[in-house]
């Protein structure tokens, strides 16, 4: 038996139309599961199409998750395209803003706190709900960061709304677990995406200060995302719930 085998389950994954996320997207239909991608970028319909090319169940619905008026509306249409039923719900959407604290657009700090913190905690209530009436369970996968561990530079926003996913997630196990509900989180490292764009210029000093930490000396990819997203979306972490898994390199460890 392979529990880390999805087929037949039903998933939404926001902020899917690129980067880490669509990495996780693409892990969990590889690993048999169909997937709705939600995100405002239109490009999730391009993305969608793309893996549907690719033999996988994958369809997308356009949307903006900190708009409290067209959330809920849009969560139903994602789950009526999985056909009535949802078996997981991976938080991936989430945006970045760097500036010294002192001169930090408070604008800016709450645009960041929306997206990443209280729109995530908009989304697990709506999937718990969600699983509590269809009385099966479920499993949901926020995404932390490594500044749920520690402060950052320049991200006070970042910082503290990563900080406060970690929270979120034990919380909600405290409340789901005995109702079959797993809520955990993962903790990406340093990650090669658009998002660390000015991270990764070689000509930032800081560029080889995080590579210098980093054990293997390389930064994830998307494709560093898979196998932990689909075993924690799978019958293989039955009894993990609460955690914050780093997916860092060993990057935590130096």
């Amino acid at each position: 038996m392979n529990l880390n085998d999805l087929t037949g389950k039903k998933a939404i994954v926001t902020g899917a139309a690129q980067g880490l996320s669509r990495g996780m997207a693409e892990g969990l239909l590889e690993a048999g599961a169909s997937v709705v991608i939600m995100d405002i970028n239109p490009k999730a319909e391009a993305t969608a199409e793309e893996l549907r090319q690719q033999g996988y169940d994958c369809q997308a619905v356009i949307c903006n998750l900190t708009d409290d008026a067209t959330r809920e509306e849009k969560f139903n249409e994602a789950v009526e395209k999985l056909g009535g039923h949802l078996d997981i719900l991976v938080n991936g959407a989430g945006v970045q803003r760097r500036y010294p604290s002192e001169e930090f657009p408070l604008e800016d700090f709450d645009f960041v706190m929306d997206v990443n913190l209280r729109s995530v905690f908009a989304m697990c209530q709506l999937a718990g709900r969600q699983f509590l009436k269809q009385e099966t369970g479920g499993k949901i996968i926020n995404i932390a960061s490594m500044l749920s561990f520690f402060g950052g530079y320049t991200v006070p926003a970042y910082a503290a709304s990563k900080g406060a996913v970690a929270q979120i997630t034990k919380a909600l196990c405290n409340e789901w677990a005995c109702k079959g509900i797993n809520v955990n989180a993962l903790a990406p490292g340093y990650m090669a995406t658009e998002m660390n764009t000015a991270l990764l210029d070689p000509e930032n000093p800081r560029n080889a200060e995080i590579t210098n930490r980093i054990p293997n000396r390389t930064w994830g990819t998307g494709e560093d995302m898979k196998g932990p997203v689909v075993w924690l979306a799978s019958d293989a972490s039955n009894y993990i719930n609460g955690a914050i898994i780093p997916v860092d390199g060993g990057y935590l460890v130096r």
